[in-house]
């Protein structure tokens, strides 16, 4: 049983309908929004539609989700992102917006420009790779360059089923560049959710069936060291690293059965923590909202900006709240 925690100012979000998987915003407010994933072993509704990215600005008094277009040539039909990551160009501004992509479930990394007075995404170019057979997230590094998480090692069901099962813990982070792809951490269960801290020298990784965050030094190659596991009693989803205050905000599953298999009965429910002061020894926990699936079903992520949080889901809706002011 699921004891709810509410947040006072909050709704769904109008448009989308479903989910929300992964979110990002830029410094200035901009939200980009990952909608209508698909997967063999999950719940779609909308499972005839292609997937969709929306955007929202969130310095409005009333965000409203658009769908962003896709430049012509781009592959839309069978478009279906999962986790994304923005990254601004500091010599020219230019903002490039990184797409895990699932076409015919398989993998690839689909690489976008940010058209803002047109509110379009013109597709620059698509990545496969072998080290990438089984993508779940991303964190822009450069351009054209990114740390991304395999959930699995193995890229076929029935593989992937044995991985799972016998908890072989293959499952690992790669990085990627034009120059060099290579494995940089491995033995995760399911690595999930990644993100940098704000002052771009570790990497923040969720494994979801490890039930904990590890934190990882970057170093100058690119190669990873771990430095502390934070253990938990839930899933961990997406991270999201308050560029503030440094605070990780995680989408948390309470219960991985409800969420694998779907019940309009006894829907999944959704959860959101903050974890402050990550890289010290005195790191605090707390439980921001908590719900058991009447309002948001199976929460992925969550992200701030300016006192304003953004909670999106696997398969369901989007969750806008307005914090109080401490």
């Amino acid at each position: 049983m699921i004891k709810s925690v509410d947040l006072p100012n909050c709704h769904l979000i109008d448009g989308i309908e479903a989910g929300a998987e992964d979110i990002d915003i830029l410094p200035y407010g901009l939200a980009f929004i990952s909608s209508g994933l698909k997967s063999p072993a999950m719940k779609s509704f909308a499972p005839d539609q292609p997937g969709k990215i929306f955007l929202m600005d969130l310095n409005e008094e009333s965000p409203v989700a658009t769908e962003l277009k896709i430049s012509p040539g781009f592959d839309v039909d069978s478009f279906n992102p999962h986790g994304i990551s923005t990254y601004i160009d500091q010599n020219d501004g230019t903002v490039y917006l990184f797409v895990v992509n699932h076409p015919q479930f398989k993998s690839t990394i689909e690489l976008f420009r940010f058209v803002e007075e047109e509110n379009v995404l013109e597709h620059l170019k698509t990545i496969r790779h072998d080290l990438l057979p089984r993508v779940n997230d991303i964190v822009a590094l450069g351009p054209d360059s990114f740390y991304a998480t395999n959930d699995r090692y193995f890229s076929g069901e029935i593989m992937g089923f044995l991985e799972l099962v016998l908890d072989l813990a293959l499952s690992n982070v790669i990085y990627y560049s034009p120059q060099e792809v290579k494995e940089v951490a491995t033995g995760f269960h399911s690595a999930n959710g990644i993100s940098l801290s704000t002052d771009k020298n570790y990497v923040y990784v969720a494994d979801i069936l490890g039930h904990n965050i590890h934190v990882m030094e970057k170093h100058a190659d690119w190669s990873l060291s771990p430095v502390k596991v934070l253990e938990f009693n839930n899933l961990l989803d997406n991270l999201f690293v308050d560029p503030v205050t440094g605070d990780v905000w995680v989408a948390c599953h309470p219960k991985m059965w409800e969420l694998m298999f779907y019940s309009p009965e006894n829907p999944p429910g959704s959860e959101v923590i903050r974890v402050q002061n990550i890289l010290s020894e005195n790191s605090i926990v707390t439980q921001v909202y908590a719900n058991n699936g009447s309002v948001l079903q199976g929460s992925s992520v969550a992200c701030v900006y300016d006192g304003k949080l953004l909670v999106g889901t696997v398969f369901h809706r989007a969750l806008y709240c307005e914090l109080e002011k401490p």
